[in-house]
Formats: C-alpha cells, structure tokens, sequence
C-alpha cells in the first residue's frame, strides 16, 4: 500500500462535502430532469454549501467540461423546470446579492413524495377492496351483486371505513348467521355511534355484552341458557 500523502490528504478535507438528498436522485426523473441537469444541479450545491451563494458559471463549466453556452442553458434550464430561483438580498452594509435557492426543488421533491404515497395507498386499497370481495363471497357462499359490491366500495371510499374493520363486521354477521349487507351495514352504523374504532373495542363490547347477560342468568337462578351473540341492531330498534 502506498503511504498517504499528507499534503493531498489536508486538500481533499478542505474540499468539503456535498450532501445530496438520496429522494432528490429517487425523484428527479419525476421533476423532468436529465441527467446533466441532475449533475450541474449538484455542481451548483456544491459551491453554494460551501457559501458562495452565487458560483462563478465558469468554474462549472470548466468542471464538467462544457462550454460556457451550455453552462448558462444549464442554469436557465433549471429555472424554466421551477427547481431554481435567483433571490436578491441586501446585507448589512445594505449592498444588493444575487443568491440561488433550491426552496422550489425541495417543495416539488416533497409534492413527488406525496403523490407516491397516494399512488401507493391506493393500489393498497384496490389490493384490500379485492381480497375483501373474496372473502364476501366465501362466507356468503356465493358471488356478490353489482350492488353489493358498490355497497363495499362505498363503505371504502365514501364512509372511509378501513377493510379490516368492514372484515370484523362481517365476522359479527356470521357469527349471527346473517348474511345481509344491510345488517352488516348496520353493525358499522352502531360501531360509529359509539365511537369504537378497533378490534379490541370491538371485542370488548360483545365481551361486555356476553358478561351481563351472564350474571343476569346468575342472578335470577334460571338454568343456564346459551348466551346469545351480540344484536348489534338494538340501538336502531330502540
């Protein structure tokens, strides 16, 4: 191994560091950049996290080994994409500066973010509508209507209900024996009503329910009878 030359060592830590976002290399086809701009758009960080708000378009030019043209079409490239801007300010001693600024490329890096978490959650939410159709029509023995699949995709979409918490619903059917969409609908109705929001609110309201109608057969010395499943339409039948 050759000894490391000392000299070159101290100029390589004075050089710095540019620190590039692993999201902006995730996204930046997205925001309809190529490749080069990509490159001149890190060249440009690299002196402006150095402190030089507003580099020497040469030294870039020279860098990359383009002509001075193709450097400031660079520049005016990335101002047309809306991912840099030219801000001016005034310091202290009140003389005007010219400074690039990227605030428009981390806010387009954050919308691409979110637009693929939505793109994400929703090819989710077709995966669960799919698999919740599936096991419909396996509990209820048979193919589901046009109807009652647009009463699922309602319950999703519009009543924003979660398709684990439509699953447990229609687990509470079965148990009931009944096989309706309606009573089921009903089930999601009285859940919202009181506010119960997970499975283990879900269990503990028909454990609550079991409970009472247990020490009620205690209490008046009848012979135990089979405790009934939870009729989650009492409230509407009230």
């Amino acid at each position: 191994m050759r000894p490391l030359n000392e000299e070159l060592f101290k100029e390589w830590l004075k050089s710095g560091h540019v620190t590039i976002s692993t999201l902006l290399l995730q996204t930046y086809k997205q925001l309809g950049l190529s490749n080069e701009n990509l490159v001149f758009l890190i060249q440009l960080k690299s002196f402006v996290d150095q402190g030089e708000g507003f580099p020497n378009i040469n030294v870039i030019a020279d860098r990359m080994k383009i002509s001075r043209d193709d450097a400031f079409k660079e520049v005016h490239a990335l101002i047309n994409k809306d991912v840099l801007t030219i801000n001016t300010k005034v310091d202290e001693e009140g003389k005007s500066k010219d400074e690039f600024s990227f605030d428009l490329l981390w806010e387009k890096v954050l919308l691409c973010l979110k637009q693929n978490n939505n793109e994400k959650m929703q090819m989710q939410t077709e995966i669960d509508s799919k698999e919740l159709y599936q096991l419909f029509e396996k509990e209820f023995g048979r193919p589901l209507s046009p109807i009652e699949i647009q009463t699922l995709n309602m319950w999703i979409d519009e009543d924003h209900y979660k398709p684990e918490f439509i699953q447990m619903a229609l687990r509470e059917a079965v148990l009931s024996q009944v096989y309706s969409l309606k009573y089921i609908d009903r089930i999601l109705l009285n859940w919202e009503k009181k506010n119960i929001r997970s499975k283990d609110q879900v269990e503990k309201e028909s454990k609550q329910y079991r409970n009472k109608k247990v020490q009620d057969s205690i209490s008046t010395s009848q012979p135990s009878k089979p405790v009934p499943m939870y009729d989650w339409l009492k409230d509407f039948k009230d």
